[in-house]
């Protein structure tokens, strides 16, 4: 006949190879989700970019629009394009400029406060999954102790 003590050792070392490789396949599945997640944030960093690069494009054809539609008006009055009708021109000109750096300087901010965050993310998942493979460890430890208990 079998001894119970040896049949509750051995099934608490299975319980504990068991609770083991379960941590381990946690912390592969959360390295894994982690690293997935952080690159859906890079590339909505991506897509960001490439909003902004179409914003600042339509901004600057508007502005050219702007600036023909001024430079006809001038010319179809007879009057050259010196002075207040140049400074006009000059303005329509600076202002485009000035709101490209800010379209740039926006994207610039989006996109480094989305690699911050698939960083933040990809840690997240380093440490969470690192915590898993010490649970890991551990219950294999108790289950060990426990059988060494169980046997003696």
């Amino acid at each position: 006949m079998t001894n119970p003590a040896v049949i509750a050792a051995g099934a608490a070392a299975v319980g504990g190879m068991m609770s083991y490789k379960g941590n381990r396949a946690a912390a592969r599945s959360t390295n894994a989700v982690a690293e997935y997640n952080a690159a859906v944030t890079e590339n909505e960093a991506e897509l960001l970019r490439r909003r902004k690069v179409d914003e600042e494009r339509i901004l600057r054809v508007n502005s050219e629009r702007i600036a023909a539609t001024q430079r006809v008006m001038t010319a179809s009055s007879g009057v050259e394009m010196s002075g207040s009708q140049l400074q006009a021109l000059f303005d329509t000109y600076r202002q485009t400029e000035n709101d490209a750096l800010r379209i740039q300087y926006a994207g610039d901010i989006e996109q480094f406060g989305k690699t911050a965050e698939a960083d933040i993310i990809r840690a997240e998942g380093s440490a969470r999954s690192a915590a898993l493979r010490t649970q890991a460890y551990t219950s294999l430890l108790q289950s060990g102790a426990q059988s060494a208990t169980l046997l003696s």
